[in-house]
């Protein structure tokens, strides 16, 4: 973690760890399967290809995930003179936390929210919409803003756009083993087993592509419930990002589904899925339920209001 005081979350630490190992893994062992099950029919050659495909995905997403993000966004830079109160919010932040200020956005989108991405907390954005300013009002805003700043500390954004890389590549041999069994699918190895090798080599990376997939969402889920405590904690006023919460849920109701479309690639790592009327408890969710969020910052706002001894 960088140097901060942000309140560091161990569980955090271990699950980003723990899935990085386990993704990693993944992708030995699919390109491992690879070169096992199609050995006689250029199985190596393709199994380097995959590999090669997998790193460069991951230092590409490593090296441009604030470009590409803004970029999705079409959000722009802005200076301390465009959006003073911002960056006066953001400097507020960054001096309590005692870590590096970020670049700020803004993205002209209706939809209320906000992220925060970035290879390293110097190399880092974080971007509001024109929507959330004008939703939220000063307090609620830097809730959010904190929450924001809280994944840059933690480095939780880097962890989740490095590991889709395996996802990502077990999701391109998935193709590419349908095209293999649509034009040499009939082929079989040189044991003639029962299933031609284009099939297990299908059936391995939708394997590798459905584990990543489920890894993925339980850790974006965590990281959620970590900006939350973080940020509430830093400002000392959880009452205010709960309120946040709430409103940008309720906005998304009114926003048009072809923006909430437009905008759906960029749901893992905004502060609330641009999403309406759908529960959050699934396996598939990015977010945890704003139930599950609100009971947390609920607990937080009890311990902070108890006197000390």
């Amino acid at each position: 973690m960088a140097r901060t005081r942000f309140v560091g979350d161990a569980g955090l630490t271990a699950r980003m760890t723990l899935v990085m190992f386990l993704l990693g893994l993944l992708f030995v062992v699919l390109v491992g399967s690879l070169m096992a099950v199609a050995g006689g029919y250029g199985g190596a050659g393709l199994a380097m290809i995959v590999g090669l495909a997998g790193i460069g995905v991951a230092v590409y997403q490593w090296w441009s995930s604030d470009t590409v993000a803004m970029k999705a966004m079409r959000a722009r830079e802005v200076s301390p003179e465009q959006a003073p109160e911002l960056h006066g919010m953001i400097d507020r932040l960054c001096a309590m936390a005692d870590m590096p200020k970020p670049r700020v956005g803004v993205a002209d989108s209706r939809i209320p929210n906000a992220f925060a991405t970035g290879r390293s907390p110097d190399r880092s954005v974080v971007v509001v919409t024109t929507g959330i300013m004008q939703t939220l009002n000063a307090e609620e805003l830097e809730g959010v803003l904190a929450h924001e700043l809280s994944h840059v500390a933690h480095r939780d954004v880097l962890v989740m756009t490095v590991a889709s890389s395996a996802g990502i590549a077990a999701g391109m041999l998935t193709s590419g083993a349908r095209y293999g069994m649509l034009f040499g699918g009939n082929r079989r190895d040189n044991n003639n087993s029962a299933l031609p090798v284009w099939l297990v080599i299908l059936l391995v990376s939708v394997v590798v592509y459905a584990v990543s997939f489920v890894l993925l969402k339980l850790l974006s889920r965590y990281r959620e419930m970590a900006a939350d405590r973080a940020g509430a904690y830093l400002t000392m006023k959880p009452q205010a990002l709960a309120s946040a919460l709430q409103k940008i849920t309720g906005e998304m109701d009114s926003v048009p589904q072809k923006d909430l479309r437009a905008s759906a690639a960029m749901n893992a790592f905004f502060i609330a899925p641009a999403i309406k009327g759908v529960s959050m408890r699934s396996l598939t969710s990015t977010h945890p339920s704003l139930e599950q969020r609100l009971e947390q910052l609920a607990k937080i706002q009890a311990e902070l209001g108890r006197p000390t001894g």
